[in-house]
């Protein structure tokens, strides 16, 4: 009986732990299947965010995880680095400087 109830409460315990190892295993499963689909690691990254938060985040989900409470969302990346610090691609003759 006393064993049962050890073993129920070290289940109870590690299991904040193994919900946060089972994002970063399938956030590690996603980023396989990318690579092996011709993009370069440096051209991508993925980031876990909540559920209300996926929207806001740029990207496109591509993944859940702890038990849906978390996205998983693919950003594209200009030449291996943040889009944030690009410079931006879009704009009108008006925006050219003159020469």
């Amino acid at each position: 009986m006393k064993k049962t109830l050890l073993v129920g409460l070290a289940i109870l315990t590690l299991s904040p732990i193994a919900a946060i190892a089972s994002c970063d295993s399938v956030k590690a499963d996603i980023t396989k299947k990318i690579v092996a689909n011709g993009v370069p690691e440096s051209g991508f990254k993925l980031d876990i965010v909540a559920n209300d938060q996926a929207d806001k985040a740029g990207g496109q989900v591509v993944g859940h995880c702890d038990n849906d409470t978390q996205k998983i969302v693919y950003s594209k990346l200009a030449d291996g680095s943040d889009e944030t610090s690009a410079s931006p691609k879009t704009g009108t003759s008006q925006d050219a400087t003159a020469q």
